[in-house]
């Protein structure tokens, strides 16, 4: 459903029919709709659209943006992003949750789901990706390097696999912030084996297994982490290290099969 602004509607009755139709209303934190209880004025305008023909083996795409904010009667104004599109309509407390989302909708949409954006050639239309903040050092990574084998990602909350994995790293030298903040654009990832087996790492012969993390961002470009699994530690626990090479991994793996 597209929101009507030519039909005037009081901001509560606003408020009601947008958390009414919006899919996800349930995610929006609580203060703010409590919030909007108090709302007085309203405004709604169109903040972006894109609308893709489909054809043969390829299923159109459309999605418009809309920007709702809200006086209250305290003076100040709540925003709310309004994502409209071919299954429902979603909302957003913020640009960039919005922004995110519209970009993933065309990785669930065609053949294969994942990269469906850049095989129609469109991610230039998503909203605000050229200037959003976070995307700019994608241009300095180097690309991953393929072994052969065709990827096959998987769209599974992509991006809150690669904010866990970076939290239960345990090594100094794990990735840093500029890296977290790309990859909270991950779209889909995979999980493989690169290396591992029994290791004489210390006197309990505890395993050493490395990890690669593939995810799929946003302009259709791969990043990868690489995950080292061991028990080379005092007391034999288990240790999680993340590196952002492959080479860096390796070099932590034969640090660790000379532990004693």
């Amino acid at each position: 459903m597209v929101p009507n602004e030519c039909e005037y509607e009081t901001a509560e009755e606003h408020v009601a029919g947008l958390l009414g139709r919006a899919l996800n209303s349930f995610e929006l934190p609580d203060e703010l709709v409590d919030s909007l209880d108090s709302a007085l004025a309203h405004t709604t305008s169109l903040h972006s659209s894109l609308h893709v023909s489909g054809g043969p083996g390829r299923p159109g795409l459309s999605r418009e943006t809309y920007r709702h904010t809200y006086l209250l009667l305290d003076g100040t104004t709540v925003t709310l992003w309004e994502l409209v599109h071919q299954r429902g309509n979603e909302l957003y407390a913020d640009e960039e949750s919005a922004r995110l989302a519209a970009a993933r909708l065309g990785a669930t949409t065609g053949p294969g789901h994942v990269g469906y954006l850049g095989y129609l050639g469109v991610l230039d239309g998503v909203d605000g990706l050229d200037s959003w903040h976070g995307l700019e050092p994608l241009r300095d990574l180097a690309p991953v390097e393929s072994s052969g084998a065709t990827r096959v990602y998987v769209p599974d909350d992509s991006a809150d696999h690669a904010r866990r994995l970076l939290r239960r790293a345990e090594n100094p030298d794990r990735p840093g912030e500029p890296v977290a903040r790309l990859l909270r654009g991950a779209l889909a990832h995979q999980i493989a084996r690169a290396l591992g087996g029994q290791g004489r790492t210390d006197r309990r012969d505890g395993g050493v297994i490395l990890y690669e993390h593939a995810f799929l961002l946003l302009d259709g470009t791969e990043l990868s982490l690489w995950e080292v699994e061991h028990t080379a530690t005092p007391d034999g626990s288990h240790m999680c290290e993340v590196y952002a090479s492959e080479d860096a991994a390796r070099r932590a793996m034969e640090r660790l099969a000379h532990v004693s």
